[in-house]
């Protein structure tokens, strides 16, 4: 494992415009999940050697103290650039630590992950949720385990995944899926995304966020392309996301509206949550709540 400097791990979040996080913290750089969308990939970011998984050198120590020294508590947020359970946590434990100490320190936690490895860290957010909030979220983006090898060949199975929300659901955690990207021509069908809905239910999910769309720039896009002329030879998916998008940068998917129709149906249906805001109020508000019991004491 190579390690890379810090001065600081937890900075200011973006709050309500993401899932309510406070606070952001990037344990890791780089990613060998190997997706075939990642946009952590573009230039944009300065990752070299992207592919390369590399540590933040002396990350716990600074956590501990990036934590000390704020005033406020709240959430952190970790995933975003990089997913914390990838396979160097398993020995490493980074993330699990890092968890302890928002524990201890009395903050709450958003894990964004496309590892089943979060189970591992079942006890750890049950004590964190009796102080402050947690979420979970799990990117699912095919119900099919043989597209999630073709198009995410490093991370645990979509039933796989499946099974750590269950698990998350059964500890009484709050957990659901990101539904994104959904890419055009490969998995914006109806027998997907109702799939995933009819899966997510079953497994208690309390929600589903979607993007009927992919992301492109820079050199992830060449990249990108690169993996669909290998992976998908005969559909020629090159020379029709170049027909319909150009260089653009929101690459929605042509069936995105339909989608979008049948999807928030079937939630509704499901009783699963999906728009951002009531998805932050019900993980938030129990919070909240007793934190204005308490002040209605005095």
């Amino acid at each position: 494992m190579d390690y890379v400097k810090a001065k600081h791990i937890i900075t200011k979040g973006p709050g309500d415009s993401w899932f309510g996080g406070d606070y952001n913290m990037n344990i890791y750089r780089g990613c060998c999940h190997g997706c075939i969308y990642c946009d952590s990939r573009s230039d944009c970011y300065h990752i070299e050697n992207f592919d390369q998984v590399k540590a933040k050198e002396h990350a716990l120590e600074i956590i501990r103290d990036d934590l000390r020294r704020k005033t406020k508590k709240g959430v952190v947020a970790t995933g975003a650039m990089s997913d914390p359970y990838n396979p160097f946590e398993k020995e490493l434990m980074l993330t699990r630590h890092a968890q302890e100490l928002l524990n201890a320190f009395g903050f709450g936690s958003a894990i964004a992950t496309k590892s089943a490895m979060i189970t591992r860290d079942i006890d750890i957010l049950e004590e964190i949720k009796e102080h402050s909030p947690v979420i979970c979220k799990l990117t699912i983006t095919t119900c099919d385990d043989s597209m999630c090898k073709k198009i995410e060949p490093g991370v645990s199975l979509s039933s796989e995944r499946f099974e750590a929300l269950a698990k998350l659901k059964d500890a009484g955690i709050f957990a659901g899926i990101l539904m994104m990207p959904v890419l055009p021509w490969i998995e914006d069908t109806e027998e997907n995304i109702l799939g995933i809905v009819k899966k997510a239910k079953e497994c208690g999910a309390d929600f589903i966020y979607p993007a009927f769309g992919v992301t492109l720039r820079q050199n992830q896009r060449e990249w990108y392309f690169e993996k669909l002329d290998r992976l998908f030879p005969d559909d020629n998916l090159r020379e029709k996301y170049k027909k319909r998008y150009g260089d653009r940068y929101q690459c929605a998917s042509p069936h995105a509206k339909q989608l979008w129709s049948r999807f928030a149906a079937a939630c509704n249906d499901a009783g699963i949550l999906f728009n951002m805001r009531h998805i932050i109020t019900a993980y938030r508000r129990p919070y909240e709540a007793r934190q204005m019991s308490f002040f209605d004491q005095f």
